[in-house]
């Protein structure tokens, strides 16, 4: 057992399937208190039921979160904060793959929303718990599809631009890269750390529309959920990487990331933008 690591309170967004489900699976076997963010009871107990009687860990909570709505994303926040008084690891692990457009209950386009918003506005309603609680790491979960990511600033909800392959998706996960090395910028002496990561190509529920002969070929070629989630856990708890901070990580070593994405004129821009859609 990671005796440094043991009783971290450390929530987590998307936890019941996938690489959240995974990561959770992990952190609690490190004796960690964990707390899983997911969409519904229904979905969510049985994973905190399974996950509770796997690892002997009773400490394993669920708090529910629709994180395409940003009045959810407000309410988890403050119920988090009426229960728990620190918050020693934040893993914003929760996703969309949308490849056609669809609107969230605030009007925003459903990748940019979740991919972005929600772990934008989440984690800066939670950097006073995160401060008080030092050391304390932000794991972002991004992806490599930010290569493929734009900013046009002209059309951030994609309302007009001809849908390129993977281009909602790699735009919103190319924001979520650059306000997550601005916040890691302005988090510098706080004691709070910020990584990204790309899990790599995994077999989750992630990209639900694609077809079935994708899935299928997901489902052979793909990394498994329980190796995308290794870097995530890597970052939450090894004391190697303790300090580090606005790196991006893939299999669990430091990598370049797109040269847009260090583009700090444009962070900074969007970050000033971000603030306004969210109302902070």
């Amino acid at each position: 057992m990671n005796k440094v690591f043991d009783k971290k309170i450390c929530l987590i967004t998307g936890a019941n399937s996938g690489i959240g489900y995974a990561t959770t699976m992990e952190l609690a076997k490190l004796n960690a208190n964990v707390v899983m963010v997911c969409r519904n009871k229904e979905r969510g107990e049985p994973a905190q039921k399974e996950i509770i009687e796997k690892t002997g860990n009773k400490n394993v909570d669920l708090l529910l979160c629709d994180l395409s709505s940003l009045d959810s994303i407000r309410k988890l926040a403050a119920e988090f904060k009426t229960k728990y008084q620190n918050l020693h690891v934040l893993i914003n692990n929760a996703g969309v793959m949308l490849s056609k457009r669809e609107v969230s209950v605030d009007g925003f386009e459903m990748n940019f929303a979740v991919n972005h918003l929600a772990p934008f506005l989440l984690t800066n309603l939670l950097l006073d718990i995160l401060k008080k609680s030092v050391p304390s790491r932000i794991i972002n979960v991004a992806s490599g599809a930010h290569k493929m990511g734009r900013i046009d600033f002209e059309d951030l909800q994609s309302e007009n631009k001809k849908h390129r392959f993977m281009g909602l998706y790699g735009d919103s996960k190319l924001a979520l890269m650059l306000t997550s090395y601005e916040l890691s910028r302005r988090l510098e002496g706080t004691g709070v750390t910020l990584n990204t990561i790309h899990p790599g190509v995994v077999n989750t529920k992630l990209g639900m529309d694609r077809s079935k002969p994708k899935k299928g070929i997901a489902r052979r070629f793909f990394k498994s959920p329980e190796k995308g989630a290794e870097t995530s856990i890597y970052l939450a708890s090894s004391p190697e990487v303790e300090g580090v901070t606005g790196k991006y990580f893939i299999n669990k070593q430091e990598q370049k990331s797109s040269e847009d994405s260090y583009n700090n004129e444009l962070a900074k821009s969007l970050w000033d933008i971000t603030i306004q859609m969210t109302g902070l």
